[in-house]
């Protein structure tokens, strides 16, 4: 599969056996040699690898049952709408996560030549990590592609991707490669895992005595100041062995999931749990779940006070902090606070989040008022949404979304105005000024993988392996997860949570609501997509809004959805089949 070296040559990087690479001035010129004695240089080979992983914030979240956009070419508008071909994909990772493995797989093949450092113990620690984090972020990637591409071929068989693990150069012999099936995709997966967890600390912290550092290093050395070099807090927010066990978790659920159940794969719901286990028990178990996780992207003590590379209590992992940011208000903050309104929830989304006694509104014992729907509402409904009437921005700002409402937040009334009677209100904060006068933004960041989302993981595969209340080899069951996460997020707090007592005996309901759990914890961060589909669940429920006018609330259609059930499974890209005959296409695609 030759579609990668045009990538490697643009960036003057050498490949493997290759002397020169490109032909400029004798000056310019980059040899794989030069590695050896660069270290920098060799580490950029890595660093270019961070820079393509995919971003948290992708907005799929249109093309489902949660939202809508105002943005009327966007591609999952597009997509979800009747767009989707194999030609054209806007959730492909494909030539983004292959042009990553070239470059990690030419620094894997090189590493053990360069000199890392002057000192010998610097340098096996140097060589330690960068190597742990090379086979980490090529597991990454290729859990990314598994979940885009893979899927049930032809000739009924599960899938996954082709597996490349050696750069391939001009003098590779046959670019032509088959995929290999989900599960050797998995194996391979969890073999970089492996390497990675080998190699890496589970964080990266100075320590004070060589009794510190941990087992695994102690081969390498026994001095707290070259530790402390190599894993200490500077190499904070680099792949850590913490990331890799929560790769494995996500893998886990992918590959035990309804969507990838098949004779060849042999991951278990067990697996799955065992893996998210994992990381509970390194956080401290059920108790441990950060009280404020929920609201991870307002807590602006927290953000304020990063420094050094910490992470906030919800945090495993982020991208790096931005000051004086308001790019996320600019495009989802209501007109009226000089936004875009990009996402707009949908009602579906609204009648998900339950009461705050806990019953779903649908249930008897719920008490909802279909002519005051927002009152006594699970408070996250609050935190996530802004709803008519509802107050935002620096100001607290009433918003009225109603079509005759008389402001430019109302239904329709501009390009930027919400579509379905609502905003997002979660990823934003409500102290960034958007006023072209006096514009102020404030400090951010970017989660890659948050703790509440191994908790919701756990839960889920914990259900389907031992049931509610059962707990495998572990303390605690999925039955204790989610009532430590609605009780977090007020939720069922003045009746002992009567409904979750209701499904704890039922395996089917527990699974209903670790399910709607999922979805409301997690709205808007980009997981609703895949889990429909790993669910395979409806895909094409019709978005719905709400006309708010004085006393009067009337749903609406807004947006239909045109999903066919072979789209379950992502394609593999139309050119790449184009191209190689022996890269058969999911089912369905063209």
């Amino acid at each position: 599969m030759k579609i990668y070296l045009a990538l490697i040559g643009a960036v003057t990087l050498a490949c493997t056996g290759c002397k020169k690479l490109l032909t400029p001035d004798e000056e310019n010129r980059k040899t794989v040699e030069q590695m050896y004695t660069d270290p920098a240089y060799a580490q950029g080979f890595v660093m270019n690898a961070y820079r393509t992983i995919p971003g948290y914030y992708d907005n799929s979240d249109y093309a489902t049952d949660d939202a809508v956009t105002n943005q009327r070419t966007n591609n999952f508008l597009l997509m979800a709408t009747g767009s989707w071909t194999a030609a054209n994909n806007p959730l492909s990772v494909w030539n983004a996560s292959y042009g990553a493995m070239q470059y990690l797989n030419l620094f894997l093949a090189n590493a053990d030549k360069v000199k890392w450092a002057e000192d010998p113990e610097a340098a096996v620690m140097f060589k330690r990590r960068m190597k742990g984090e090379a086979y980490g972020l090529r597991g990454l990637y290729m859990y990314f592609l598994l979940r885009a591409h893979g899927g049930i071929a032809e000739d009924g068989q599960l899938m996954g991707v082709p597996i490349i693990t050696e750069i391939q150069t001009t003098d590779t012999k046959d670019y032509n490669m088959p995929r290999a099936t989900f599960e050797a995709c998995v194996k391979q997966i969890y073999k970089d895992l492996d390497s990675a967890e080998a190699n890496l600390p589970m964080e990266y912290a100075d320590i004070s005595s060589s009794a510190q550092i941990p087992d695994k290093f102690k081969n390498s050395t026994l001095k707290p100041e070259v530790y402390n070099r190599v894993m200490g807090q500077y190499s904070r927010q680099l792949f850590n062995s913490l990331i890799a066990k929560s790769f494995r978790a996500r893998v886990g659920l992918l590959a035990a999931s309804p969507a990838f159940q098949h004779a060849s794969n042999t991951t278990t719901w067990a697996n799955a749990a065992d893996f998210a286990a994992a990381i509970i028990d390194y956080k401290g178990g059920v108790n441990a779940l950060p009280a404020n996780g929920g609201t991870f992207y307002a807590n602006t003590g927290d953000i304020d006070g990063l420094s050094g590379g910490n992470n906030p209590s919800e945090i495993i992992w982020r991208e790096n902090l931005q000051t004086n940011n308001s790019d996320q208000e600019s495009q989802n903050f209501p007109p009226t606070l000089f936004g875009n309104g990009y996402m707009n929830p949908t009602q579906n989304l609204v009648d998900a989040f339950p009461m705050a006694n806990g019953y779903p509104i649908t249930h008897n014992s719920s008490q909802y008022n279909a002519s005051n729907p927002y009152a006594a509402r699970d408070p996250r409904f609050a935190r996530y949404i802004i709803y008519n009437g509802s107050t935002a921005g620096v100001s607290n700002a009433v918003i009225y979304t109603g079509s005759a409402s008389g402001t430019d937040n109302g239904i329709n009334i501009r390009e930027t105005s919400t579509r379905t009677g609502y905003y997002m209100k979660k990823r934003l904060r409500m102290d960034v000024n958007r006023n072209p006068a006096s514009i102020t933004g404030k400090n951010k960041y970017i989660p890659r993988i948050r703790y509440t989302e191994m908790y919701l993981a756990y839960a889920e595969a914990a259900n389907q392996a031992w049931g509610p209340t059962g707990t495998g080899t572990h303390t605690y069951s999925a039955y204790d997860i989610i009532k430590k996460i609605r009780n977090r997020a007020g939720v069922g707090l003045t009746n002992g949570d009567a409904y979750l007592e209701e499904c704890k005996s039922d395996k089917n309901k527990m699974a209903e609501l670790i399910q709607n759990e999922r979805r409301l914890e997690l709205c808007f961060e980009s997981f609703r997509f895949w889990d429909l589909r790993r669910w395979k669940a409806n895909l094409n429920e019709v978005a719905r809004g709400m006309d708010v006018n004085g006393t009067t609330y009337r749903q609406f259609n807004v947006e239909n959805r045109s999903f066919e059930n072979y789209m379950y499974y992502g394609p593999i890209p139309f050119s790449e089949v184009l191209k190689y005959s022996n890269l058969v296409q999911n089912k369905g695609w063209l």
